[in-house]
């Protein structure tokens, strides 16, 4: 089939990709021509240096016979002639800080896309076409886009909804292994149009192929994400905070006894200074802006979005309130910047906030590091006499006050030996990620003092 994506993102380029192995013929458009540059260099590196997200570069080299990444709208004009279905994959971001979304790239991209559609087949439009929601768009958004379409005359075309399940940094692995799809159409025919997109898929007997309606779909999403997101807040604003308060409790153990309950289950008891990235907290504002206006009691979806702030802030707070560290003259290592480990996505990333605060509070002097964030984080905070990065996480920790680690790449976890060998000055130890609790122990009896989420201050022996 002729598939066209329209957005270059993580998920435009990722669902290309995959549509791709599947034997699609994929175009993939954004108005970015950095970006696409990037993309179509068939230079691994320069892939990941775009967008770190571990086998997409393969994908990416190995499928160009049926994959092309463009900036010229042009060639998306001639694709229409015969495409099949156009997955829209544009950010939709939150709205200031009201929870609305931000509609404007998705809307700026539906009316440009309706003014060629109309034009299709010498103006005939005798070929189907689904215009496909992938971003993730409010309840109702299935009836605005036909609006859309309806007002610049096209014909002959379905909307559905196929919300993104995808998760960063292990999304080519999903997407070529799903374990859930959701299709949300009104017609008969726009759902057989999705079984051939994802035959491979739809007769999979691993994979939950879930046909609804195009609202149920999109709710279905909101729904998803403000689940996970208020199980991370219960993590950390509940289980994590107890740990704090009562001495003698293990965080590690307390998350056994809870996770070994079918009931409960397993997933998000990890304790964490503050849970990013680009979709958690954008849909539980955007479903508590939604329910508002439909009339309902927000308040438990808010009171998720409040303890994630929550949690941030009292980390931080710590600090000065337990080890009574005055920001004022120290210099700082920050170790990570990602919002999360095997991706370069600083969206909502802790890293920011932390930043904020330490230059706010006067520092003199951070060292940064992180694996594959650094370009996107120094955009935001270039180096100066102040802000300093490092290529090696080692080099980052040395000569500071403090040790902040806001990123739970996995070679932080073996820290714990430079830092007892060779840090003599022996620097206040905040770690966010719980990263190096195996060797809390160790690091106490060196005569290091810590501040960890889920765990009480643990002084100097």
């Amino acid at each position: 089939m002729n598939l066209l994506y329209i957005g270059a993102g993580f998920v435009g380029a990722c669902s290309g990709a995959v549509s791709a192995v599947s034997g699609h013929n994929v175009l993939v458009y954004d108005v970015d021509d950095k970006r696409i540059a990037m993309l179509s260099s068939q230079d691994r590196e320069i892939i990941e240096s775009c967008l770190f997200e571990e086998g997409l570069g393969d994908l990416l080299v190995r499928n160009q016979e049926r994959l092309r990444f463009v900036s010229d709208y042009a060639e998306v004009e001639g694709f229409l002639e015969k495409c099949d279905a156009v997955f829209m994959c544009l950010p939709t971001p939150e709205q200031g800080e009201t929870g609305e979304t931000d509609l404007s790239y998705y809307l700026s991209a539906a009316e440009k896309l309706a003014g060629l559609l109309n034009k299709r087949n010498k103006g005939g439009q005798d070929k189907h076409v689904l215009i496909i929601n992938k971003s993730t768009v409010p309840i109702n958004m299935s009836d605005r886009t036909a609006d859309i379409m309806n007002a610049a005359g096209v014909k002959n075309y379905g909307v559905v909804a196929n919300p993104e399940f995808l998760v960063e940094g292990k999304a080519v692995r999903g997407a070529l292994k799903p374990d859930l799809l959701v299709v949300g159409a009104e017609k008969e025919q726009d759902f057989l149009i999705m079984r051939a997109i994802y035959q491979r898929f739809y007769s999979a007997p691993n994979v939950q192929y879930i046909e609804v309606n195009v609202r149920e779909a999109a709710a279905g999403k909101l729904l998803y994400n403000y689940i996970l997101f208020n199980k991370l807040a219960v993590c950390f604003d509940v289980i994590g905070r107890t740990c704090e308060a009562f001495p003698g409790l293990h965080f590690e153990n307390i998350r056994k006894i809870l996770a070994s309950e079918p009931r409960i289950g397993n997933w998000g008891f990890y304790d964490s200074l503050y849970a990013g990235g680009s979709c958690f907290i954008k849909d539980a504002r955007s479903l508590a802006y939604q329910l508002g206006h439909a009339g309902i009691n927000t308040d438990l979806v808010s009171d998720t979005y409040f303890a994630n702030k929550r949690q941030l802030e009292s980390f931080i707070a710590r600090a000065e309130k337990e080890a009574d560290l005055k920001w004022q003259g120290k210099s700082v290592s920050l170790l990570g910047v990602a919002f999360k480990r095997d991706t370069n996505d600083i969206r909502n990333a802790p890293s920011i906030e932390v930043m904020n605060f330490l230059l706010k509070n006067g520092v003199t002097k951070v060292n940064v590091y992180d694996p594959a964030a650094l370009l996107s984080f120094k955009k935001i905070f270039p180096e100066s006499d102040q802000v300093h990065y490092y290529s090696h996480e080692f080099d980052a920790i040395k000569n500071t006050d403090v040790i902040i680690i806001t990123t739970d790449w996995p070679q932080f976890r073996g820290l714990a030996d430079v830092m007892i060998a060779e840090l003599n000055n022996l620097p206040l130890i905040m770690d966010g990620r719980r990263m190096l609790q195996h060797r809390y122990l160790d690091l106490q009896k060196a005569g290091f003092k810590i501040i960890a989420v889920g765990s009480p201050i643990i002084s100097r022996v």
